[in-house]
């Protein structure tokens, strides 16, 4: 079974739960889908962190 986070109304669901633009997914343990919101949060840290894809100029390069 797979499970999703609904992100209209904050919890976990099955296959059959709210549409797809709605939630993340598919997890393959409840936990994982609950705990989608603050894996999402690390992901976007460590990619905004990234120098690989970073398009902000360094500190010592805004003159």
């Amino acid at each position: 079974m797979a499970y999703y986070f609904c992100l209209k109304h904050h919890t976990v669901e099955g296959e059959d739960g709210c549409r797809a633009k709605d939630r993340l997914g598919p997890y393959d343990t409840e936990a994982d889908a609950a705990n989608a919101l603050e894996k999402v949060a690390e992901r976007n840290e460590e990619w905004d962190d990234d120098p690989k894809w970073n398009d902000k100029p360094a500190a010592d390069e805004t003159s």
